[in-house]
């Protein structure tokens, strides 16, 4: 057996679902890396991807899996890097399937492929139907018919198990972020997954790099306040994790971006309700001790994270058709261009009310006076100036059936000719809503299990 490494490298290939691809490939040809890891699930994402895959089961996974896959895989094989995802989303073993096939397809041979699956509960979703809704505060059964998905938040297990049976390429479902990251610090140093002092450390590893160039210097970026260079080409993070759990964050020197001190605690902070209780299903973060420091340009040691076990519970997120969204737009520009707009938005308003169109909530918008912040807030920051060169009408409507979302396009084009005057630039949507709430049940509900597929 193998002694194990002081340190491995760790580069974050995707931090959701529709990321780029390039900063992926740059850090695979000049990054060392041991690991590449894609983080390509959101709450609604996979809900959505259960719906796809309820209307065609060989569907249900990331849509750029093969795309992605097919730019990085011969040079993981040139590299020896090994991939880590959650792309497999609602099914993660068609997506094995498929890589398996594109790896043949590719030329490259004798590469193993682990899926790992436990994570949907839908199959037996019955059983929770008296469990209270974090979002609703309702019982679940208020949702029964329309529940179209159903995945609970597991751990890092099935990576290491797989990692242990000589995995190149492990595809996860609903995994918890950090866990992607988390499982081949524990396969690589042996760490003990009771010992919850490291797993809190390694959690923090993971939590760091998740999130792709959100820790180097892309959602940071603010003109004038914080400037990032060349953020047109951000390059996305590396992790260089150590035995004992610190973690070292940098990025490719070529690589656009920024790494310093305030984008880790950015993204320290990002998403954590409670820095003493960060929890996931490997363990509860401590993070209200780390230390954050600069040691090079671009290099970020952090520190002194701790942990204790976990709950016992996992995050259940149910998808659910909720709901249709019919939404409308149209610009007015030149002088009285808000008033017209104003005009425009009344006009719509009273034509629903009408045609007697029911409706769950109607919202109006004037885009770039106050659709961020609302009539309470936005004529506070427009400081008393009413003057505006040009400003865009939306109208929305939330509504059960799709007809009744179709109506507000109808009526916003029929303003071309009907009044007031000026009005274009009409863009129209209805899309159906997938929704989400979430239950907590008994980790002993879920059963994680490893399967493979060989080139």
């Amino acid at each position: 057996m193998n002694a194990a490494p002081n340190s491995i490298r760790i580069g974050t290939g995707a931090g959701y679902g529709g990321d780029r691809i390039d900063p992926a490939v740059q850090l695979l040809e000049k990054g060392n890396l041991d690991y590449i890891v894609f983080e390509c699930l959101a709450e609604r994402t996979i809900a959505i991807a259960q719906k796809e895959k309820l209307e065609n089961p060989s569907l249900g996974y990331n849509h750029m899996l093969l795309p992605r896959m097919e730019r990085i895989l011969p040079l993981c094989r040139k590299t020896g890097t090994k991939v880590i995802t959650n792309m497999g989303a609602a099914n993660p073993q068609s997506a094995a399937v498929a890589v398996k096939n594109l790896a043949r397809k590719l030329g490259i041979d004798n590469m193993k492929i682990a899926y790992v699956t436990g994570d949907s509960v839908f199959d037996r979703i019955d059983r929770y139907m008296d469990h209270e809704t974090l979002e609703l505060r309702e019982p679940l059964r208020c949702l029964k018919e329309q529940i179209v998905s159903a995945n609970a938040y597991i751990g890092s297990s099935g990576i290491v198990e797989a990692l242990r049976h000589g995995a190149d390429i492990v595809i996860c479902g609903r995994v918890s972020d950090p866990s992607l990251f988390l499982g081949p610090l524990i396969h690589e140093f042996g760490w003990s997954g009771e010992d919850y002092e490291i797993i809190g450390k390694g959690i923090l590893a993971g939590h760091l790099l998740e999130c792709g160039a959100q820790v180097t210097g892309g959602y940071f970026a603010d003109p004038g306040y914080k400037d990032v260079p060349d953020l047109w080409k951000v390059g996305f993070p590396i992790g260089e994790v150590f035995s004992d759990g610190t973690v070292i964050i940098g990025k490719l020197d070529d690589a656009g971006g920024i790494v310093n001190r305030s984008t880790c605690i950015e993204q320290i902070l990002y998403e954590i309700h409670d820095p003493h209780s960060y929890i996931t299903p490997d363990g509860i973060a401590d993070l209200s001790k780390v230390s954050v420091a600069e040691i090079g340009e671009n290099r970020v040691k952090v520190e002194n994270a701790s942990g204790r076990a976990p709950t016992g519970k996992l995050k259940v997120s149910i998808g659910y058709k909720d709901c249709f969204i019919g939404e409308s737009e149209i610009s007015y520009g030149g002088p009285g261009c808000l008033e017209r707009a104003k005009l425009a938005a009344e006009i719509v308003k009273r034509r629903l009310r009408f045609l007697a169109v029911s409706l769950d909530e109607l919202k109006i918008d004037f885009i770039g006076v106050n659709a961020l912040y609302g009539d309470d807030l936005s004529p506070k920051l427009l400081n008393g100036g009413e003057s505006f060169s040009e400003v865009r009408l939306r109208v929305a409507v939330r509504t059960k059936k799709r007809k009744q979302a179709e109506s507000v396009g109808e009526e916003v084009e029929s303003l071309y000719l009907n009044g007031p005057a000026g009005g274009g630039g009409i863009k129209v949507s209805v899309r159906e809503i997938i929704s989400v709430a979430s239950i907590f049940i008994s980790e002993s509900d879920v059963t994680v299990a490893v399967n493979y597929e060989n080139t």
